[in-house]
């Protein structure tokens, strides 16, 4: 009897050093996730500017949101910025990984170097390029004008400001998908090619009934997080651009950011926040049912 009693109580302090394992995280997502939710919902339905006190109004925050011309400027900027963005990213990732999944020289090399800009500050990246893309004393601007070409107005311009941003986002955030995309391709079966091969079939052919169908999951997964971290687009203009020019760089992070702390508008930006948040979740879907097939050879 003793022995059992005794094997029960240890049973019960392994019991209680578990709870105080996951007690961290725990705490972590009441104070860092949970009470930040629950207390911009609660704004929503406030006005407030950090010094006064909460004003109830209801919805007139979302009664604004409605005709609000500079937010659906801002969402339209952001989907630009998606559309230019997100296929740029998925061939330079590709192509990257189809090259360093081959027996090129230096692989190793290359390999380690593609993740550096990743592991770089978006505001030191930012600023690199705020310098590569400046209008006289630019490097790509002093390039072309070195090959008898004209000065290009990359963040000066509203039509080629947000390319510019698009093409800099891309550099900073492509190591990450080409990892994605290596896994993805080690993982497809070396016997479909060796089968393909002896049917005859070139490599065009191989990449494009084998490698694209086999990689569709990488894909699909590429493709949400590519959405999700565009829709995010938040250091890139507000360091780069300001939002200009002429707002054509004005993303709906900047937007919400600007108008809880510039403005203190905090409760029509948690309105903001949440509205985003929902398009955001609408898109993801949409995308994930309208990609997300079985492969087929």
């Amino acid at each position: 009897m003793k022995r059992i009693a005794h094997t029960n109580i240890r049973k019960k302090r392994a019991d209680r050093t578990g709870y105080w394992f996951v007690l961290p995280y725990v705490l972590f997502f009441l104070m860092f996730v949970a009470y930040p939710l629950g207390f911009s919902f609660i704004l929503i339905f406030h006005r407030w500017n950090i010094v006064t006190p909460m004003e109830w109004i209801g919805l007139k925050n979302f009664a604004r949101l409605v005709v609000d011309p500079l937010f659906f400027k801002a969402i339209t900027n952001t989907f630009t910025f998606l559309l230019i963005h997100i296929p740029l990213q998925i061939v330079v990732a590709l192509g990257f990984a189809l090259a360093l999944n081959s027996n090129i020289r230096f692989r190793s090399f290359f390999r380690a170097i593609y993740f550096l800009p990743v592991v770089v500050s978006g505001v030191v990246v930012t600023i690199l390029w705020q310098q590569l893309y400046a209008y006289d004393a630019g490097f790509l601007n002093r390039l072309l004008t070195a090959v008898g070409l004209s000065k290009v107005p990359w963040i000066i311009s509203p039509e080629m400001a947000m390319p510019s941003i698009a093409i800099m986002a891309t550099w900073k955030n492509v190591g990450i998908y080409i990892v994605l995309f290596l896994v993805g391709l080690q993982n497809i079966p070396r016997e479909l090619y060796e089968s393909a091969s002896l049917d005859g079939a070139t490599t065009t052919r191989k990449f494009f009934h084998i490698t694209l169908p086999m990689l569709n999951p990488t894909i699909v997964v590429v493709l949400v997080l590519s959405t999700i971290g565009g829709f995010s687009l938040f250091i890139e203009p507000y360091v780069l651009t300001g939002g200009g020019p002429m707002q054509s760089t004005l993303s709906a992070m900047l937007y919400i950011y600007n108008q809880a702390f510039y403005f203190n508008h905090m409760g029509y930006a948690a309105a903001l926040g949440f509205v985003f948040a929902f398009v955001i979740l609408i898109v993801v879907l949409l995308q994930r049912k309208s990609v997300e097939t079985e492969p087929t050879l």
